[in-house]
């Protein structure tokens, strides 16, 4: 066992698909794909169990996952250990981010950079992406990771990843028994959606728009539990990224595909100031994220 397999089998368990684990760790699937299976002829079982749609741990893969991750903590704060005695960096890092991106872990990726650089002082806001892009703008912020990718300007932007737009449904909707939804089906329904700030809003009307789509947002939120609280009690369908539809708080909802559309896509940035205005700090958070 190694540190790349590791890295492999803890992607390949969180993304539960073959594709998007590779993209995650930036090598091609045949690549991932030979580690694994060469992972699991080494110890003798199988670690994930495949099907047409998904990948999930088996029993073996779920007994080795949490020393995968310790594994490469450990290592992670190993690397730490030597930059923060090589490197000194100092002064502030002012970051925000949009609530359960799902494709960057913004605690997480904080915690390391505090690891790296505890004499830099992190204010962190979190916010709706529209928002935390005009602070951006204003010089409020060095730094912001966004669900946008459209009108930005002269700001700086590094694609962090993609997840498909899901329809979320109550359990007793006549769509929850199937897997997938066409336009037609989302015509003239009620729906529960993120204020305007948020920029997947934006992406779900301009989506309706385009494919003459009428709905009725009867519930606004501001929190990705409230909305799935309320898809819950069936007070309206919600149009949501993939990584949000995947949360345990979303199981038992029913979760249709739409048909694939250049729009149906959730794009995850972070933003920063144009180059020539970037922070130190920016520049070393936008290392540790790419790292």
């Amino acid at each position: 066992m190694d540190l790349r397999q590791m890295e492999y089998l803890v992607a390949l368990a969180d993304e539960q698909h073959f594709t998007r684990a590779a993209a995650v760790c930036g090598v091609s699937q045949s690549g991932l794909s030979a580690a694994i299976r060469g992972l699991e002829l080494e110890l003798g079982g199988q670690l994930f169990s495949r099907t047409t749609r998904r990948v999930e741990p088996t029993d073996a893969g779920l007994a080795l996952l949490p020393y995968a991750r310790e594994v490469l903590s450990q290592a992670s704060a190993g690397r730490d250990a030597v930059v923060r005695v090589t490197r000194e960096l100092s002064g502030q890092l002012r970051v925000g981010a949009e609530q359960c991106l799902g494709l960057v872990d913004v605690p997480a990726l904080l915690e390391r950079f505090h690891r790296r650089y505890p004499q830099v002082v992190i204010h962190f806001t979190q916010a709706g992406s529209y928002d935390l892009l005009d602070m951006v703008r204003a010089g409020e912020l060095d730094a912001a990771f966004v669900a946008n990718s459209d009108h930005l300007g002269t700001l700086s932007r590094v694609e962090i990843g993609r997840r498909p737009i899901l329809l979320l449904c109550p359990p007793g909707d006549a769509l929850a028994s199937q897997g997938s939804a066409s336009w037609c089906d989302l015509d003239g329904r009620d729906y529960v959606d993120f204020h305007e700030s948020w920029a997947v809003r934006s992406i779900n009307d301009e989506l309706c728009r385009s494919h003459g789509i009428h709905r009725r947002v009867r519930c606004t939120v501001n929190d990705i539990h409230t909305l799935l609280d309320l898809v819950h009690r069936g007070l309206g369908a919600a149009l949501v990224p993939q990584t949000i539809a995947a949360k345990p708080q979303a199981a038992g909802l029913a979760v249709l595909q739409l048909p694939p559309d250049r729009m149906t896509e959730w794009v995850v940035s972070a933003v920063t100031a144009p180059t020539n205005a970037e922070t130190a700090a920016a520049v070393h958070l936008l290392e540790l994220v790419a790292s």
